[in-house]
């Protein structure tokens, strides 16, 4: 059977334009090939420069590409971008907590999309959204820590412009020639200073013999001064201590005796401790002297008479018995 060259044409035709197609979705991240793949979605509001067919990462493996960007076409969400990209790992499975960020794929700049798995909560599906973030390149972080910094600088020049604009403000043409007499003085006060000094080293260098020797003596007395009032404590504590040990064996002496005496029944106290007599009477007088008071108490007209007129009352009285 003879192909007519029609047909040889339009099966050439055919058979480019499929692998064109094909082509073009294998560019974008998609094989034909290989059926349904699951896609899923994620919001930016800068995608810092990733364009269609950047990679999707996991761990730093390649499991996928950015199918499509577009903006999102919600009104209150103006403006932000919408990234559609592709996984060919259909049996990993992740969350819906998980994240998609973007970041720098090397130093020349690329971007790259990352998946950040999360395994807890609801298993995501093909058409999900992730939460979308960015991670700053080491230009960008370098950038936004000196930030910061250069605006602190600013800050600071500007106050030290503004002092140095008060100091000219303050130091005008006379405060400047006083500051530089009162400068020009003060050089003259240190070259006299140094000259005083110069003297005095000069002295202290020719009389420096007669200063040791005497701070040696000055040395020597101090000391001999310190061993002699030493000395005289030791024997003024030592005078004080034999006058009190005498007068302690004196008072003692004076006890003994004492003691001697009452116990030899000389004195009054000798005697009443060693003579019963004496103290028998002493007890009788206590007694009588006793029954003298009780009666003075009793019968006092019998001891105290008064009368104007007539005799004494003798009525109640009553011989005293023998």
């Amino acid at each position: 059977m003879k192909i007519s060259r029609e047909l040889k044409i339009g099966v050439v035709f055919i058979g480019v334009l499929a692998l064109f197609i094909w082509g073009y979705n294998f560019m974008k991240g998609r094989n034909l090939f290989d059926g349904n793949i699951p896609t899923y979605f994620s919001e930016y509001k800068n995608v810092q420069g990733l364009n269609t067919a950047s990679k999707v990462t996991i761990n730093g493996y390649q499991v996928g590409k950015v199918q499509n960007i577009k903006f999102n076409p919600d009104p209150e969400k103006k403006g932000q971008l919408i990234v559609e990209f592709s996984m060919m790992e259909k049996e990993f499975e992740f969350s819906k907590n998980s994240v998609a960020k973007i970041y720098s794929d090397g130093l020349m700049g690329g971007k790259a999309l990352a998946i950040i798995p999360s395994y807890q909560g609801e298993k995501a599906v093909s058409g999900d959204y992730l939460k979308g973030a960015i991670e700053l390149d080491m230009f960008s972080s370098v950038g936004e820590k000196l930030n910061p910094l250069s605006s602190k600088v600013e800050s600071v020049i500007v106050k030290a412009d503004s002092l140095l604009l008060g100091i000219n403000d303050i130091i005008d043409t006379p405060t400047r020639k006083h500051l530089k007499s009162s400068i020009a003085q003060f050089d003259q006060s240190m070259i006299e200073f140094k000259h005083i000094t110069n003297s005095i080293n000069a002295i202290l260098a020719k009389n420096k013999e007669t200063l040791e020797t005497t701070l040696t003596n000055a040395k020597d007395i101090t000391s001999k001064f310190s061993t002699l009032t030493d000395t005289l404590n030791k024997e003024l504590q030592e005078a004080e201590l034999a006058k009190t040990v005498k007068e302690l064996q004196k008072t003692i002496k004076g006890i003994n005796s004492l003691v001697a005496n009452l116990d030899k029944g000389e004195g009054s106290l000798g005697k009443l401790l060693k003579d019963d007599k004496m103290y028998t009477n002493l007890t009788n007088a206590s007694k009588e002297l006793e029954e003298l008071l009780r009666e003075m108490k009793e019968h006092p007209k019998r001891f105290v008479h008064f009368s104007l007129f007539g005799k004494k009352d003798k009525s109640g009285y009553t011989e005293p018995v023998e």
